[in-house]
This record gives C-alpha cells, structure tokens and sequence, in this order.
C-alpha cells in the first residue's frame, strides 16, 4: 500500500538522519535537544493543525497535518516505537465503535 510506503520511509530517514550532524539535519538538531523539544513541536504542530481545520482551508489542513505527522513520527522514534505498532493498533480498532474501544481499556486512577 502506497500510504504504507511513505511513512515506512519517513520512518527509515527519521532515523538515518538521528545521527546526522545537527547543523545540517533538522532532525538530529531536533533531537540533540532533546525529549521536552520533540514534544513541545508535537504539540505546536498540533494546534496549528487544530487552527487550520477551524479555517476550513483544505491546503492548510493538508499541510499543518503532514507536520504534525512527521513530528509524531520523531517523536515515536526517541521512544523507539515501529510505525508499524501504532498501524497494528488501529487495525485492532477497526471496526469497533470508538464508544466501545474507549470503554475496554483500563480505567486509569480508579476514573
């Protein structure tokens, strides 16, 4: 699947360019800074996706949520998760009612 392909990609340049040299590679310069740096542009990212829906303008939704993709995609890679175990769990998904998905997990904090 073509869709597939492009963040198996994204995933194996993500983490080529983990070693890079910073000054020439956003993404080791986004990484030498660390955890909190990833996250906080995970979530820059985020509400610029958010604004651009509530804009309605089809580009910019494109857009904002392809950064926020790629983001997420370092993100997963400090942690070391696949792209493939976030893929296999919205397979696992599919099908249920979000409703029902939401109830079967563990409730955190006695909520």
């Amino acid at each position: 699947m073509a869709e597939r392909d492009i963040l198996d990609r994204l995933e194996a340049a993500i983490a080529a360019r983990s070693g890079a040299d910073p000054s020439t590679s956003y993404v080791a310069s986004l990484r030498r800074k660390g955890l909190d740096a990833i996250l906080k542009k995970v979530g820059e990212e985020a509400t610029e996706a958010v604004i651009a829906a509530k804009g309605g303008e089809r580009e910019a939704i494109v857009h904002e949520t392809a950064d926020l993709w790629f983001h997420c995609l370092v993100m997963l890679g400090w942690h070391g998760v696949p792209v493939a175990e976030v893929l296999a769990e919205l397979e696992r998904r599919e099908g249920r009612s979000g409703i029902e998905e939401k109830d079967s997990r563990p409730k955190e904090g006695g909520r």
